[in-house]
Order: C-alpha cells, then sequence, then structure tokens
C-alpha cells in the first residue's frame, strides 16, 4: 500500500500499513478516471481515522459532527442537485454513532456514493469494539470478547430497499475500482461496505484474514435478483464481495422529490419578492 502523499509537509495521521492508504489511492484514481471534475465534488466526512480521508483530496469537503455525514450530505445533494456528492467514514462513525442516519438515507434515497472503511473496530479512539466487530474480539474494553451479533450493513440496506449495495475488499484493489466506478455511475444511494485492516487495533482482522474468509462473486451472479441478494448478504465464514444488489429501475431520488427537475442551486433559484412580502405581512 502507498505511504506518501503528492505535497510536502503533510501530516500524515494514518499508521504505515494502514488500509486507510489505499482507500485513499482507490478514490482518487476513480474520481480522476471517470473525469469528475473537483470543482463539482464535495466529500462529507465525520469524526475518525478514516473520516479524515477528504483532507488529502483535491475537493470540497465538508467535515461534520461524529455520525452525521448522510444527512449534510443529502442536504448538499438536495440543495445542489448538479454536485457528485460522497459520504465517507469508518464503521463505527457510519454504523455505531451514524446508525440512525443510515437507517433514514436508506429510506430517502438520495443520489451519493457512500464509502466506508469497514475494519471491525474503533482505530481513533484506541481500538474499542465497532458496531461490525465479530464475536469473540478481545479488545481493552471488551476484555471478555464481543458478544452482541455483528452489524450486517448489507441486510440492513436491502432490507429499506436500497438500490446499490456492495461490499469490495481493499486487499483486493482491482476489484474495489471496478465497483465504486459502479456506485459512481448509478442513479441513487449507492452502499460501498469496504473491508480494511487497522493493522495497529485490530490484531485479528488482517490483510490475510480479509483474503481467506471472502470470496468474489462470480460473472453467473444476478444482482438484480432481490431475493438472492438478500441471501448473500447473511453469508459469513467465507463473506461475498462485489454487488449484491442493483435497482435497474433507478426509482425516484431524494432530490427529485424536493426539487424536481430543478438542478440549478438553490442560491440561483429566483424567487417570487410580491409573495415573499405578503408572507412577511400576514405572519
Amino acid at each position: 500500500m502507498p505511504t506518501s502523499f503528492d505535497r510536502e509537509n503533510v501530516d500524515v495521521a494514518w499508521c504505515p500499513g494502514c488500509g486507510n492508504f489505499g482507500i485513499l489511492k482507490l478514490v482518487k484514481e476513480v474520481l480522476e478516471e471517470l473525469q469528475l471534475e473537483k470543482q463539482h465534488t464535495v466529500i462529507v466526512s465525520g469524526i475518525g481515522q478514516a473520516a479524515k480521508t477528504p483532507y488529502y483530496i483535491d475537493t470540497h469537503m465538508y467535515g461534520v459532527l461524529h455520525g452525521r455525514a448522510l444527512p449534510v450530505a443529502t442536504a448538499i445533494k438536495a440543495a445542489n442537485p448538479g454536485l457528485t456528492v460522497i459520504a465517507e467514514g469508518g464503521d463505527g462513525d457510519m454504523y455505531g454513532e451514524g446508525g440512525n442516519h443510515f437507517l433514514h438515507t436508506l429510506r430517502r434515497n438520495p443520489d451519493i456514493v457512500h464509502i466506508v472503511h469497514n475494519n471491525m473496530v474503533y482505530g481513533l479512539t484506541k481500538g474499542q469494539a465497532s458496531p461490525t466487530s465479530q464475536r469473540g474480539f478481545v479488545s481493552k474494553v471488551q476484555v471478555g470478547g464481543v458478544e452482541n451479533e455483528p452489524f450486517n450493513p448489507l441486510s440492513v440496506a436491502l432490507s429499506l430497499k436500497a438500490g446499490f449495495v456492495s461490499r469490495v475488499n481493499i486487499g483486493n484493489y482491482t476489484h474495489a475500482k471496478e465497483v465504486l466506478k459502479a456506485a459512481f455511475l448509478h442513479k441513487g444511494y449507492a452502499l460501498v461496505d469496504i473491508f480494511q485492516p487497522c493493522v495497529v487495533f485490530n490484531p485479528v482482522n488482517t490483510y490475510q484474514w480479509f483474503k481467506e474468509n471472502t470470496y468474489l462473486l462470480d460473472e453467473s451472479y444476478e444482482r438484480s435478483n432481490f431475493e438472492e441478494a438478500l441471501k448473500k448478504a447473511y453469508e459469513s465464514m467465507p463473506m461475498p464481495l462485489g454487488i449484491i444488489y442493483q435497482n435497474s429501475e433507478n426509482p425516484a431520488t431524494f432530490e427529485m422529490h424536493v426539487r424536481g427537475e430543478e438542478r440549478c442551486p438553490l442560491h440561483e433559484v429566483r424567487h417570487d419578492q410580491g409573495k415573499i412580502q405578503e408572507l412577511f405581512e400576514k405572519y
């Protein structure tokens, strides 16, 4: 994995070998290869090691409170539907502190790409179990091992009819890039759950562990089959990688419900000043 940045004197927050380096490279290359203009791209992130990713990408970014990236990303897309909007963060940030927002973003179906760095641990706060930590995982807090059922983001996303649900492993870079590109091209909400190791605070779920406990969906898999996708979402050891489900019907997005066919930014919308004055006088 690359461990350097293009610019000198950059404060690198990640440990050598961290999977975040690969995800950073992945996002940058996909943005470039899809020719997405940086002035029309916004990355929203919360708190955590994964959430630091947009600080190293030359585009617009919006840093928010822990777990709050999704509602802000949804609002940005509604305010300016012409933007490419990304919500990015870790499994704790997105599925723990941001779990409630995750549920309602799925219901709203905004046209955003949701990238989750899933290392099955809280890395920023030094190794507590996260929502996706496997049973038996021992940490400084969970000294007897995790007893809770791991949160399954794929099955939750499918239960609320998300139009694009995927999982990749940053250790398989070429495959991850193919899936992430497809997520950007999808119309509507797109979840990309990315397995990545935390090489310091999670000694269990390593690059080798993810390699041994996952497999790639083959070309015969029908990603538009919802029932089959549900089955795949519940598979474990090994866990499937790829586009688990994609709805080709393109249901209406949140911003379409809010703005209709209007694509211009809200600040460019011209309002009837007479009607506004009437409201002031009435209230």
